[in-house]
């Protein structure tokens, strides 16, 4: 199923955004951009709420968000309350991600992991639904920003 994703790096992991947003082409996605196209130095943060803001607006139904380690950039998107995004280094956990978390954007760290193992992440991730069932109710903690410890 073609999906509308959202790619967005720093100056850190310009090279396997590039890789990663061909890899979603070729398999019938629709990809948009976020930047940075070069290597000069930028800030993740910015880029890790621009992929959260396509999310949030319905833009795209998911988010790749990439930098050094790609731990900056996953809490910066997670700023956001309509973004859950975890940081994934192998496939299990980007499977897990979707299915347990309802994940709907992955990030990777580009001086961290390969290409092949990234590309073997993302599908992945996009190969999973989320399981709801007693999962789900977990998931509305997250995005339910008035949830306390009494509520529970």
């Amino acid at each position: 199923m073609a999906e509308r994703i959202a790619i967005a790096s720093d100056h850190a992991a310009v090279e396997l955004k590039a890789a990663l947003a061909d890899h979603l082409r070729e398999q019938g996605h629709s990809v948009t951009d976020l930047g940075p196209q070069g290597v000069d130095s930028v800030d993740y943060p910015d880029y890790g709420y621009k992929l959260a803001e396509e999310i949030a607006a319905g833009r795209a139904d998911f988010g790749v968000a990439l930098c050094g380690s790609g731990i900056g950039i996953s809490i910066a998107a997670n700023r956001h309350p309509a973004c859950r995004c975890a940081r994934v280094s192998e496939p299990l956990s980007a499977r897990l991600a979707r299915q347990h978390n309802d994940a709907n954007a992955i990030a990777m760290g580009a001086r961290l992991i390969g290409i092949e193992m990234a590309k073997a992440c993302l599908d992945a991730f996009l190969a999973e639904p989320f399981e709801g069932g007693r999962h789900q109710r977990r998931v509305d903690k997250l995005t339910n920003p008035s949830f306390t410890k009494e509520s529970a």
